[in-house]
């Protein structure tokens, strides 16, 4: 079984330097942790539509499907708890409506891109969420060890190679 998953990241730009919206989880799955505003897809929803609606529900923000740019497509294997296995469709925004404010699950903040804070979010968030954030679109399969926690490996999906990582 795969979950099927929307994240969405909003960019935008801040004193010149480019900054993206992330959050630190609350609750549920990677509680603690920074991720993509996203979640599950409800059933018959498109993932644009669930981008949108997640980042409405976790954020306040209202972003329009229209103006959703598909960053990529992560698909995440946890080989010690296959109900977490998910497929993930990564997009970002660059127009929205509102300002991010905090809800019961998420507390967003902005970070310049450059200086992602990785240290804060899932191990493999490292190799592909620059890639996603500049426009390369990248198609991985991540999968994770036993620990759930940290990488075992990642496949370029597109090339079928296995990516180098430093784990």
């Amino acid at each position: 079984m795969t979950v099927a998953v929307a994240l969405c990241f909003l960019l935008g730009e801040e004193a010149g330097q480019s900054c993206v919206l992330l959050g630190r989880k609350k609750t549920g799955f990677g509680a603690g942790k920074v991720v993509g505003v996203g979640g599950k897809l409800e059933p018959g929803e498109s993932d644009g539509d669930a981008a949108c609606r997640e980042m409405h529900e976790e954020t306040g923000v209202c972003v329009r499907p229209a103006d959703l740019e598909r960053a990529g497509r992560i698909f995440f294997d946890f080989p010690a708890k296959p109900a977490w296995n998910m497929d993930t469709a990564l997009f970002v925004a660059r127009r929205w409506s509102g300002v991010p404010a905090e809800s019961a699950e998420i507390a967003p903040s902005w970070h310049r891109v450059d200086r992602l804070p990785l240290g804060l979010m899932w191990q493999d968030a490292g190799h592909w969420l620059p890639l996603a954030l500049s426009g390369d679109q990248p198609r991985l399969r991540v999968v994770m060890r036993p620990d759930n926690e940290t990488v075992a490996d990642v496949e370029d999906l597109d090339t079928g190679h296995r990516v180098a990582w430093e784990f």
